[in-house]
């Protein structure tokens, strides 16, 4: 997905050059998606250049969404195999799937026996689902279908948001592998550190980057099959493939975590609302995303509007039924049970005045009349 651009399109030569390096440094998993523009027909080209399909698993997704019919979702299949210039896929996904009602609706379509054929004819070889969302529905959705693996948002930030170590740790218990995406939120676990956090990996005596602590933390967990990487440069390449080489299950000490802590801390010093996620304010008897919204409109100041915007819109209302706060009615139910005391209410109007603006009313407006749940 963060190929380089030359002009408009991928610089296919450049593209080409970092592939070939992570292969040869041991890269066998290339994970892209229909909706991402361009990039399933550069890996394919990429690939057939290097004449090297056989040595590496592609990964893709369903947009689901898009789709109102079986014959849909086999025309859009047959699509990426093209684009792809291969026979099979390796790992294919239902792209963002948001909740079981969701799930519910594709099964109506004959998903399950579409699924199935493809298995036996070996043009998928295994099947699973992206996910932006809450612990719970996650685990819901895990319980839903025999998945082969399961792909979510992970990083020391979101480490008791979205799917979170629960979730995590909850797919590993039913032998689920899981693949980490956003393992440095799009970069913003690098780039857009405060200064603070920035002094305090800076002064630690093992001098590691920021992107390397938190690729470490990730990679010291067991349950942590996969961590997918948008490299962009042989430097990068080269880096993120000596930090998993180094890198062993258990290897963080009781100092690494302080220090993750640490930062975690100086991030979130600026934090609009002090939610930790706990989820005790749940369920909303509105279908409020308390945690959620809270998370991303913290982000909108720490990480900027643009990111927190994408990310409430993709959780609350690519759903069936939608979880954004301005949903809320002010029963006050949730501020009896919220163990930080936050006059939850008070806060949901706050942020529904910043992320709910123009742009999310019509996207949302195109949801609920395209049905893109």
């Amino acid at each position: 997905m963060r190929f380089t651009k030359k002009g408009n399109s991928i610089d296919l030569d450049k593209a080409t050059e970092e592939i070939k390096c992570a292969i040869e440094g041991g890269v066998n998993y290339f994970d892209t998606a229909y909706v991402y523009p361009g990039n399933e027909v550069a890996l394919g080209e990429i690939l057939s250049r290097l004449g090297c399909r056989d040595q590496v698993q592609i990964a893709t997704k369903l947009p689901h969404y898009l789709i109102k019919s079986l014959d849909g979702v086999e025309k859009m299949f047959q699509e990426e195999l093209r684009r792809l210039q291969t026979d099979h896929v390796d790992y294919y996904l239902m792209h963002m799937l948001t909740d079981t009602a969701t799930w519910d609706k594709m099964k109506k379509l004959g998903i399950e026996q579409w699924i199935l054929e493809k298995k036996e004819t070996g043009q998928i070889r295994h099947i699973g689902f992206s996910y932006h969302g809450n612990t719970e529905m996650f685990c819901k959705l895990l319980d839903a279908y025999d998945w082969d693996f399961t792909q979510i948002q992970y990083n020391y930030m979101d480490e008791h948001t979205q799917a979170g170590r629960r979730g995590l740790k909850y797919a590993a218990e039913k032998g689920i592998p899981v693949i980490i995406m956003e393992p440095l939120r799009g970069g913003r676990l690098v780039q857009l550190l405060p200064e603070s956090a920035k002094k305090v990996i800076a002064e630690n005596e093992k001098h590691r980057s920021p992107a390397e602590w938190a690729f470490r933390w990730l990679y010291n967990q067991p349950e942590v099959t996969c961590v997918l990487s948008g490299m962009n440069s042989i430097d990068m390449v080269k880096e993120n493939l000596r930090i998993a080489g180094e890198t062993e299950v258990g290897s963080f000490t009781e100092k690494d975590y302080a220090l993750i802590e640490q930062v975690k801390a100086e991030i979130s010093a600026n934090v609009k609302v002090g939610c930790t996620g706990c989820g005790y304010c749940m369920p909303c008897p509105q279908g409020v995303d308390i945690p959620e919204t809270f998370r991303c409109y913290n982000n909108y100041y720490s990480e900027g509007k643009k990111s927190a915007s994408w990310e409430y819109i993709q959780c609350t209302i690519f759903r069936k039924e939608p979880s954004n706060a301005s949903r809320c009615i002010e029963c006050g139910k949730c501020e009896k049970h919220c163990p930080q005391q936050i006059p939850i209410r008070k806060e949901l109007k706050e942020a529904a005045k910043k992320l709910e603006d123009t742009k999310f009313n019509l996207i949302k407006t195109g949801v609920r009349f395209l049905k893109l749940w």
